[in-house]
This record gives C-alpha cells, structure tokens and sequence, in this order.
C-alpha cells in the first residue's frame, strides 16, 4: 500500500497550479478545511503563487457570520472566479466579508447556483457527462433569460443554458471537472483512507474527491488526526485511501466555527433535550409557533434558515420534537437542528447522510413541507431570499432553496412585514406595532427571484407567507389575506402597507390566541396518516 504524505498547509498550496480548478468542501463554518484555505493564502502572500484560481463551493467556504474559509483566497491576483452554492455571510453591522467586497467591486467573476444542483454537476464531471439537465432554477435568477446565476457584470454568462428535451424545457448546467479538491475529514490513516467519525457530516466530500481524481486532478484532505495505515474499520472509512494525494494535520480544527466537539452533532451520543435554551419571548417566536401550526404528525420537513429555522425548537417546547422528521441539506435526518453558528447540524440525528443524496430527497419532492424564509414577496407571489437590496452581503445565497422549492408538496416562508426600523412586540395576547419599518417586504416586483410563484401555482404546490402580523396563501387570483393577528388593523397595518394589491379571503380568520401567550401553547398536530393506497385493511 501506498503511504500518503502528511504536508504543511503552505505546501498544500504549493501543489495548485496557476490557473487551476479547486472544490473546496465545506458548509459554513461545518467542515471547513481551513487551514489549507489559510496555508493557500500565505502561499500567495509569499510567492505569488498560485494565481488566477477558479474555486467551487457547493455550500459556502467560511462561517455565515463572515469568519474566514474563502477569505483567506481573497487577494488581489489570487482568485479569478467563484462559483458557489452560497457565500459567508456578515451582520449589517459589520464589515462585509472579502469575498463580498470582491464581487460588489467586481474584482472577481462570481456565480450563485443551487447547491443540490453544484453537487450533481460534480458527479457528472466525475463519470464523463456533459452536464446536468434539471429544472430546478427556471424562472429564477439562475435561468438564463434572468441574470443565469451571475453575481456582477463582469462574470460572462457561460454556465448555465436552457435546453428543451421532448417538448420540455430544463436548465443545462455544464459538468465540473476540478484539478484540485480540498476535503475534510476527523482521522486519515497512513494509506490515506478517511473516517467522519467527529464530523457534523459528510457533505460532498466524497464527489468532489471524484471528479478531481477522474480527471486527473489531485485531492489534498485536511484531519484532525492521523492513524496506522490499515487500522481504520472499513464500515467506518467514507473516502477511500486511493483518491487522496495529500494529508494536512490540523489538530485544532473545530466541529463548528463556534463548535470545538459536541458527540450529540456527530451522532455518538444523544443530548436529553433540556439541555436545548427555549427560544426567547419575542414577535420572531409568534412566527415560528403559527408556522410549526401547518405541520402533521408523522411528516418529514426540510428547514431552512432564518425565523424559520426556529420551528424544531418550538417543537421542543411543546414536547412534540419527536412528531415530524426533519431533514436538512447538510445531511441530518432526524434530530433536533440547530440554530445560530452550528446551522445545518443537528442533534440526535438518526442518520448522517452524504449531501448529494440528501438532495435527491429533495429535489425528487420526497418530503412533505418546507419550512423557510424571505425577504421580499411580490405581486406574483415570488420570493427573494438571497439578494437584499444594497446589502447583498448579509444574506448567503441561494444555497439548497432553489432545490427545496422546485418540488416541496408545500411551502412556508416566514418573516416580518416590513424592515428598516421595525419595533414589533407582543402584549397582553396581541401584536403591538411599536414603530413600524421604512420599508415593506411585499414590493411590486422582488429585486430578483428565488422562487417563482407562476411556477408554483402550474405544479399545484401550496404556498404560505407567515408574517408578524397576518398569513397569507397564494391562490390563481393573487396573494389571499387568510388569517389576521389580534391588534393588527387589516387596513392599515396589512393592506396599505403592501405596494400591491393583497386579496382578502371570505372566511378571514382571527390568529390563535395560543400563539401570543409566553407560556407553552399547547400545540398538538394532526396525524397525517398513510397513502390511501398503503392503508392495510
């Protein structure tokens, strides 16, 4: 057998050609091989070299706070083009990340696809294919004949083309054939085989290392620790030895950016869930209870970031955390997710599935609800998630939505009405405006589209707007007003603070008085049974 040299991260960098194709494994700040991304920068900083990379993420390098990964490659001369699922994140408050400030300069060509959809592209790349036909992106930015993904002017539109096959139109997404992927795992044994054993999951890492390898490219992985060669069990070992060219040791690489090692996330233990902080009293707490009341017992639901990723824990509170199955695009089936710098682990999961087959979960519709976030809705019942105007560095990208939706059976985006300002509370068992926001989230038109209306009324899927003062449904006839909070004034704070025209249902509703209580509202959710045709006499 073959031992795999152990090099310093600088030396990783040493061994990427200029001009060279690099995947980079990573979800945020989960399985971010950061100290070769680091060691790449110092490489640069030292020698000018390498230069004129293109690197590929199909979830973002870097913590969604801004915190490194990607930033370590953003130095004049070193990175040409990114092409990502998503991008780190910064606060309002803070300055953008590196990254962010490059592609608003248009120091770099940058492209957003679906994450779901980079995965696939790799696999292709992998095994010879040209690419990947799929429909999840059309009539979103991503389509060609809207913006095709890019992220400034100076990115060329080159990735992404529509095709029709037997009468029906899909998107092509060229194949992705890496010189180089940098991948991360727990421990590495001398032959260079790969366990995940502490890891929050297992991503891409296996693909990437595919289409690198296929195609005559190397594989650099990143560990904790190094083992005898042979003595890793088989069952445990995720990538085998014989597609990895390099080792970095790092032993202080972290679970999480804000995660030293937590075995609940990894799935060694399980943590008794009154270890879970309870979510604060708040109006974004109000959103997430309403939302969680569209749930059945027995159901499998993704989640997504944002109020709604508040969901699992309302559950938690209400002792229903064992009633639905969540599944998330990092790889979690099952478990409790959590919220904040660990987002997209979960605690408790009962699997820990590769990324690209989680999302063939979800790109096949194979689940029941979605559960997500906006911000901004329009006429037509679109949704903007990923671009906030002026302040595109705050949000991530289109990242695994653009998947989710394009086959969800049913959709709930939750957020506040308006931004800019807004001060919404909830007193004596009604919502108080207290200073409404500059700005309403419901335009006429969404500054770009993530997720297509029209399209989703063509396909039948049910659409739900949670908001700090009403639900609404999209219905053929337009956004329907369904359901109206105590303290709100239709009127005035719902109708005339949209920029179009909402409807109004004939059987509008007063919200649940439950859901403005502090205490445990007593949620129970319907059983949602089995397929008629799988019902046994």
């Amino acid at each position: 057998m073959r031992t795999i040299p152990i090099i310093t991260a600088p030396e990783a960098g040493a061994l990427i050609s200029d001009g060279a194709v690099v995947t980079v494994s990573s979800s945020s700040g989960l399985g971010c091989p950061d100290a070769v991304l680091r060691g790449i920068g110092e490489r640069f900083a030292a020698t000018g070299s390498p230069k004129g990379i293109t690197t590929v993420h199909p979830i973002a390098a870097g913590d969604m706070f801004g915190i490194a990964g990607i930033d370590h490659l953003v130095k004049p001369g070193l990175l040409r083009r990114a092409i990502a699922g998503s991008y780190p994140s910064g606060a309002s408050s803070q300055a953008p990340p590196r990254v962010w400030q490059a592609i608003e300069a248009g120091d770099i060509e940058a492209y957003n696809l679906p994450s779901g959809v980079l995965f696939q592209m790799h696999r292709a790349g992998a095994v010879d294919q040209p690419g990947v036909f799929s429909k999840v992106g059309l009539d979103t930015f991503v389509d060609p004949r809207q913006q095709g993904g890019r992220m400034n002017k100076q990115t060329p539109a080159e990735i992404v083309s529509v095709r029709e096959l037997d009468g029906d139109e899909w998107l092509f997404y060229e194949a992705i054939r890496p010189d180089v992927a940098i991948i991360r795992a727990t421990t590495a044994d001398e032959w260079g085989n790969l366990s995940y054993e502490d890891e929050g999951s297992v991503l891409g890492a296996l693909d990437q290392a595919y289409a690198a390898h296929n195609n005559g490219g190397i594989v650099i992985a990143q560990v904790k620790r190094v083992a005898a060669g042979g003595t890793l069990s088989a069952q445990t070992v995720r990538v085998p030895g014989i597609l990895v060219d390099a080792i970095v040791v790092d032993p202080d690489q972290l679970q999480t950016t804000g995660t030293p090692y937590d075995p609940a996330i990894s799935g060694q233990i399980r943590r008794p869930l009154a270890t879970l902080q309870d979510v604060d009293w708040s109006i974004e707490k109000v959103i997430a209870r309403r939302a969680a009341m569209e749930l059945k017992a027995g159901e499998i639901v993704n989640l997504g970031f944002g109020i709604s990723a508040l969901i699992p824990r309302i559950l938690v509170e209400e002792r229903m955390d064992s009633a639905v199955t969540w599944v998330i695009e990092q790889g979690a089936v099952g478990g409790v997710p959590l919220t904040g710098m660990a987002f997209g682990c979960a605690v408790n999961s009962q699997a820990l599935m590769p990324s690209i087959d989680q999302f063939t979960l979800l790109q096949g519709g194979g689940f029941d609800h979605a559960m997500l976030s906006f911000l901004e809705i329009d006429r037509a019942g679109n949704v903007n998630v990923h671009c906030l105007p002026g302040r595109r560095h705050v949000t991530a990208g289109i990242g695994g939505f653009a998947d989710i939706v394009a086959k969800a059976p049913t959709i709930v985006f939750s957020g506040m009405f308006t931004a800019g300002g807004a001060d919404v509370g909830v007193e004596h068992e009604q919502v108080t405006i207290r200073t409404d926001g500059r700005h309403t989230k419901l335009v006429e038109q969404v500054r770009e589209i993530s997720f297509s209306g029209k399209r989703a009324l063509e396909t039948g899927q049910r659409v739900i707007y949670v908001t700090d003062r009403c639900v609404m449904e999209l219905h053929p006839e337009g956004v329907t007003v369904t359901e109206v909070f105590p303290g709100i004034d239709l009127r005035s704070d719902v109708l005339e603070r949209a920029d179009f025209e909402l409807r109004v249902a004939e059987d509008l509703r007063e919200g649940d008085r439950r859901l403005f209580r502090p205490e445990a509202m007593g949620l129970e959710l319907i059983d949602a049974g089995l397929p008629e045709a799988n019902v046994q006499a």
